[in-house]
């Protein structure tokens, strides 16, 4: 008589499996999905996307990644394009929408190839070698700039702009950011170091895009914190100070008692005492501007105020850092230590009215390393939008100085890149040629999709670039306004070698990634602790 085998389950109840082809499909529908979504950003011509959130914020954009983070991804293979997105931001500023449509295009040749009965480690093999010869063509066809060649410089930055809210003033915009950059720029041992947060982007609503400034110093959102302080002060010698300006109250409740009414009084004496020497020691260093990260007692206001000193409390740590950078200033952590010799300097400081608030500006500051570019826009969606196109401009530019090599845009690197790699995929024997074939096309998608947001016959576009290139016009381009092919370089459009080699990269990367899993295992959300036994027959996840 036979016994009959009880199953033996594994995985806790309700939990979900994807195996196999299935599980692949899946996931590059994820993907494809997510590519989709952002593809009609892409180029000159492309269009925005309005995101409401739960709670009605408005947020309207062309940004790939902010489109991609604003939109709350659940699928987990959805979510690891938009980590494609997230690094291209930081690591460049820019490309975002160019990464996240090749992460796609890879995806979709590669499951041609699944359905072709090409094991996936082939497609990855194949997809990593035309990755690495793709790398190699980029570096042979970049064009090595300096940081003086400004021209360029604004160039990349304006292309950068381009198709995005602060398209309209771009000339101004760009040339703009290239003084912003080369300002905060610093030359360390033959190295030149920049960081991004050494520009601060102040935005205000009202005026114009075209009333966006550069200020050689720091806009602070901030007002003086006593009416009877002056409103500007001239030749300003600036305190920075990140300690409180106010009676330290014991750590511990304390009990004071008081059995006079003499002794409250010297007890609020004495409160003031305190807060006059410290006062003094402030004017003492000759400081006629204190910014101060902590609060400042309203005893002590009146005193600085006296004196004709102007004061301003709670500024942001990041903006004490900058103000440092800009004034020369050194950020003093008590009162005790502060010096003539920590003072910064600049030409003025005063409080302005700008649209309906108050805001205080550091200005004429002697070869500040930090700047302010105060932005300015009809609307807040305006000027948000405005912001993201400068943040994305900025790293562009900043990454065209430290790479010093470029490419022109238009869909030309893209193509060149096609051809290219075409040849060297006949060269290769077996069947990762199939591979580096798929990812040769997959490169067409980013002037495929251009011609498309254009209103352009994707395949009439695509063959008048490929002849073109084939006659030997390395940046044959498309000009999505006239519809013909243009030279991009002479055109000025020009974007940094690390925008194509950090999407290529990190899009393949990804995509090989989500190619080589076989098997989704998703967990329950019941009980994480022990695993209940199942009774037979029940459905679960029998082995």
């Amino acid at each position: 008589m036979s016994k009959e085998v009880q199953p033996i389950y594994i995985l806790p109840e309700g939990t979900k499996r994807n195996t196999g082809r299935n599980a692949q499909r899946n996931n590059i529908m994820a993907a494809k999905a997510v590519a989709e979504v952002v593809r009609s950003t892409l180029g000159p011509k492309g269009m925005d996307k309005m995101l409401v959130d739960s709670m009605g914020d408005i947020v309207v954009t062309n940004d790939g990644v902010t489109i991609l983070e604003e939109m709350s991804i659940e699928h987990p293979t959805a979510k690891m394009i938009v980590e494609i997105a997230k690094t291209q931001e930081n690591e460049v500023g820019d490309g975002t929408t160019t990464a996240v449509i090749l992460a796609g295009e890879l995806l979709k040749r590669a499951e041609e190839l699944l359905d072709m009965d090409i094991h996936p480690t082939v497609v990855v093999k194949g997809y990593r070698q035309a990755m690495d010869k793709a790398r190699e063509i980029l570096e042979k066809m970049a064009i090595e700039i300096s940081e003086t060649d400004e021209e360029t410089l604004i160039k990349a930055s304006q292309t950068s702009m381009t198709g995005k809210g602060a398209e309209s003033s771009r000339e101004k915009l760009s040339k703009l950011i290239v003084t912003a950059v080369k300002q905060v720029a610093e030359n360390k041992d033959g190295k030149i170091l920049i960081d991004h947060d050494d520009i601060k982007i102040e935005k205000k609503v009202g005026e114009s895009i075209e009333e966006t400034e550069i200020i050689q110093g720091i806009v602070l959102d901030k007002e003086r914190v006593h009416s009877g302080m002056p409103e500007s002060v001239k030749e300003a010698k600036i305190a920075l100070v990140d300690s409180p300006i106010e009676v330290k109250s014991t750590e511990t409740d304390a009990k004071i008692q008081i059995t006079d009414p003499n002794q409250m009084q010297a007890f609020i004496d004495m409160e003031e005492k305190m807060l006059r020497n410290m006062v003094d020691k402030v004017i003492k260093t000759g400081a006629n501007v204190l910014l101060c990260q902590k609060g400042i007692d309203e005893i002590a206001q009146h005193f600085f105020a006296k004196e004709g000193i102007f004061a301003i409390r709670r500024v942001k740590k990041s903006d004490m850092e900058r103000l440092a950078k800009a004034t020369g200033a050194k950020v003093a952590s008590n009162l005790e230590s502060l010096t003539e010799n920590d003072l910064g300097y600049a030409k003025l400081v005063e409080e302005t009215k700008v649209g309906d608030e108050e805001m205080t500006f550091i200005k004429g500051c002697k070869n500040p390393k930090a700047v302010t570019i105060l932005l300015r826009g009809g609307t807040e969606h305006v000027v948000d939008e405005a912001e993201r196109a400068l943040e994305d401009s900025i790293g562009v530019v900043i990454s065209c100085i430290k790479s010093g090599k470029v490419v022109a845009g238009a869909g030309s690197t893209e193509i060149e890149l096609a051809i290219q790699l075409r040849r060297f995929a006949e060269s290769l024997s077996g069947r990762e040629q199939l591979a580096v074939k798929a990812f040769a096309e997959s490169m067409e998608i980013i002037p495929r999709t251009l011609a498309e947001n254009a209103g352009l016959d994707p395949i009439d576009v695509l063959t008048e670039l490929k002849s073109s290139h084939n006659k030997g016009n390395l940046w044959s381009g498309i000009n999505v306004f006239s519809g013909k092919v243009m030279d991009a370089w002479k055109e000025g459009v020009i974007e940094p070698l690390k925008i194509k080699t950090q999407a290529l990269t990190s899009a393949t990367e990804v995509s090989t990634m989500i190619l080589r899993i076989d098997d989704v295992i998703a967990a329950s959300g019941g009980d994480k602790g022990g695993m209940p036994q199942m009774p037979p027959g029940a459905d679960g996840m029998g082995m």
